[in-house]
């Protein structure tokens, strides 16, 4: 498959899992066992499928710290921007992740700030500037869920920017690549959950875990298809590509989530705009 083809394979999976995780907080509001048990279960997916690939070998430690950012802190915050915000409006402010990407790479790289590039970023601030609007919400939704999901965007964005500076002079195979970051993430959340809760983590993920399965399985299916698309493609293909997850992801509150999430015209303009902003930036970038 092309790279373009496994990052909207990458995009569906991951707006699939955003609302799996919104039928996920109705069993349990438990973010930070959430956030373990999400990982957990994408990094037993990840590492199903690169011990099918039977490709070992190279220096997996650069995966290892890059899986502290995300999926390790950008996961945690993911998680709880959709228990606060819920899972729509928390993808649709994932979705600006091009729009941090272009500013990394302009403040810290040098790279020249073109015409196109400030009007999709024009463009990403309009779509979360359209969620701010909103006058009909639900009543679980607060405001904080989405400052949440933007530090969850920031460290993707890093994260991304990071992997794809390493897949280019890399031996690791990438489902390995991605089995790894993903270790090291759930890793990083099982700690912090020990530091917190000491010994009563294991009841608590016994307890509640089970809940978060699913969308797990969902967001490490994602993660294999990520992995794949940088390996094929550059950044500034495969990140606006993947932020059609917005998308993907209201379309589907729209079929499932209707009454709970209150889907409406800002929610749908909001993701539209950040969209077209990612696509502008990726295509002139």
């Amino acid at each position: 498959m092309s790279g373009v083809a496994l990052a909207l394979c990458s995009a569906l999976l991951f707006g699939g899992m955003s609302i799996a995780l919104g039928f996920s907080m109705r069993r349990s509001r438990d973010a930070l066992v959430g956030a373990f048990a999400t990982s957990f279960s994408g990094f037993c997916v990840c590492a199903v499928v690169a011990l099918a690939g039977r490709e070992w070998g190279g220096e997996l430690w650069p995966y290892l710290l890059a899986g502290v950012l995300a999926p390790g802190g950008a996961q945690l915050l993911f998680v709880l921007g959709v228990r606060e915000a819920g899972p729509a409006r928390a993808s649709v402010i994932a979705g600006a992740a091009p729009l941090v990407a272009v500013t990394i790479a302009i403040i810290a790289l040098g790279e020249p700030a073109q015409a196109p590039l400030l009007v999709g970023a024009v463009l990403i601030v309009c779509g979360g500037l359209a969620l701010i609007a909103e006058r009909t919400r639900p009543e679980h939704f607060r405001a904080i869920g989405l400052v949440y999901a933007f530090g969850c965007t920031i460290l993707f964005a890093t994260r991304d920017n990071i992997v794809r500076h390493i897949a280019s002079d890399s031996t690791v195979a990438p489902q390995l690549a991605a089995a790894t970051t993903i270790l090291s993430g759930t890793v990083l959340v099982f700690v912090v959950l020990v530091a917190l809760r000491g010994k009563r983590v294991l009841g608590d993920i016994r307890r509640e875990g089970p809940s978060f399965v699913l969308p797990g399985v969902l967001w490490g299916a994602s993660y294999a298809f990520l992995f794949e698309a940088f390996y094929r493609s550059r950044v500034t293909v495969v990140s606006p590509l993947v932020a059609t997850e917005s998308l993907f992801a209201v379309l589907l509150a729209v079929l499932l989530l209707r009454r709970t999430e209150l889907v409406g015209r800002h929610l749908v303009l909001g993701a539209v705009l950040v969209v077209a902003g990612g696509a502008l930036i990726g295509a002139y970038r």
